[in-house]
């Protein structure tokens, strides 16, 4: 029979007399994994207010992460969804100033003109539909309530190649336009601000003097990147040209135009039709051919969406490169405490290298308590981004959701941060001599 002096070790307890610490299992073989998670426990819990306050960079960190990659991506898809709703064959032709200024370029231009629409509708290219709009802001003026708004004169084809529906009343026919007649339709979101939740088809509103019948509401649509259609009144094209505001060219010879939309029957033939209209207009406004002196731009819808994609990315990674810096604070916390409680443990870690525990052992276990802790604050910070993903969504301003994605990158991080900032304490603790560790007080 063995003596007790003979009788090998085994996993036991070795009590620690430390502040109240959790003991460290002394073991002559490598402890079982779950008797190390156990231990890990066990000392967080011992001493509950610090184990929060390390985790608290962590769980900031997580949570600034997760929140702010939820909200960027609700606001990145939010924008892409408005702009493909209008369509990837879409083409926006805009003024703008020229790249070159200098004394060779003409003076006879004067923008984009209903002129340059006429000769673009020449040209028979493959196009579903033509849309000019002439831009000016007004007070519009209504019985009981006025709103200062942007006013746009249109065709009657804007709402086919914008994508509109109309919610109450029509939309403004080709009777209108010709005649410039007094009407007006209004964005659903100007029609509450002027009329409330009453009717507002029949009822009259005035703009710069001039009385206008409403014909139609517009069903709630959203922003695109030239704003929200739920904000704008339409009129004719000619009314805003030539009665609600002065839309006459420089020379007196035509009218403004703020921008002209096109729609392509084919998305594969925007290239040759930009390439069409560039010459068409650089001959018109007498500009190089080679582009240098352009006073105006075409914007390619699904070209615009691929640089909005892109943006938004590098968005989403600036913002999750700020909530990374707290986690990175976090992890300084967390090797802060762990070499304090290396320096509290000295004897436990002494006393159990005495009956047989190799470096490694300890160093297993010093790192496990650091991946808890950075495990711990993962989750937390993920509850907490999540609730306050949740909250903005709530607001019925984005809708921001935390993709598994993003949940699993952010844990994987806290867990990496655990790691990474544990390693240094744990070799500490596993390089102490047992016998000087015995003897410290």
């Amino acid at each position: 029979m063995l003596t007790n002096e003979e009788r090998p070790v085994t996993m036991a307890t070795v009590a620690s007399d430390v502040d109240g610490l959790a003991p460290i299992p002394a073991v002559a073989g490598t402890p079982a994994l779950g008797e190390i998670l156990r231990v890990a426990f066990e000392s967080l819990l011992a001493n509950r207010m610090r184990s929060l306050l390390t985790m608290l960079g962590v769980i900031i960190g997580v949570a600034s992460v997760v929140a702010l990659l939820a909200v960027g991506g609700g606001a990145s898809a939010s924008i892409t969804g408005q702009v493909q709703s209008l369509g990837t064959n879409l083409l926006t032709i805009i003024p703008q100033a020229p790249t070159d200024d200098g004394p060779n370029r003409s003076a006879t231009s004067a923008g984009l003109t209903t002129a340059d629409m006429n000769a673009i509708a020449a040209l028979h290219l493959p196009l579903a539909g033509i849309s000019p709009e002439f831009q000016g802001n007004a007070d519009l003026v209504a019985p009981s309530a006025d709103k200062n708004a942007a006013v746009v004169g249109v065709l009657a084809t804007y709402p086919e190649i914008q994508g509109l529906r109309v919610a109450q009343g029509s939309f403004l026919t080709n009777d209108h336009v010709q005649g410039d007649s007094p009407v007006i339709v209004l964005g659903s979101n100007l029609a509450t601000a002027l009329f409330g939740k009453g009717a507002a088809v029949g009822q009259r509103v005035r703009i710069n003097g001039h009385a206008l019948r409403v014909v139609g509401v517009l069903a709630p649509k959203g922003g695109t990147a030239f704003g929200s259609v739920d904000d704008r009144a339409l009129v004719p094209l000619g009314l805003a040209q030539k009665v609600l505001f002065d839309g006459r060219s420089p020379d007196s010879n035509g009218y403004r135009v703020s921008s002209i939309a096109l729609a392509a029957t084919d998305r594969t033939d925007l290239p040759a039709i930009t390439d069409r209209i560039d010459a068409l207009l650089r001959e018109r406004h007498h500009l190089k051919a080679d582009g240098s002196q352009d006073d105006f731009g075409v914007i390619d819808q699904e070209a615009f969406l691929s640089t909005l994609n892109t943006v938004s990315t590098v968005f989403s990674l600036f913002l999750g490169t700020v909530g990374g810096v707290s986690l990175v604070v976090g992890g300084i916390g967390i090797m802060n405490i762990m070499l304090v409680s290396v320096t509290e443990r000295t004897r436990e870690i002494g006393l159990r290298k005495a009956v047989g525990a190799q470096p490694s052992d300890i160093l297993l276990q010093f790192v496990a308590e650091a991946i808890v802790i950075g495990l711990l604050g993962g989750l937390i910070g993920l509850g907490l981004g999540a609730g306050l993903a949740g909250l903005v969504t709530l607001s019925g301003v984005i809708s921001a959701s935390v993709s598994p994605g993003t949940a699993l990158i952010a844990l994987g991080f806290a867990l990496a941060v655990g790691l990474f900032f544990g390693i240094y304490p744990a070799q500490r603790a596993a390089r102490l001599n047992p016998i000087d560790a015995l003897r410290y007080e």
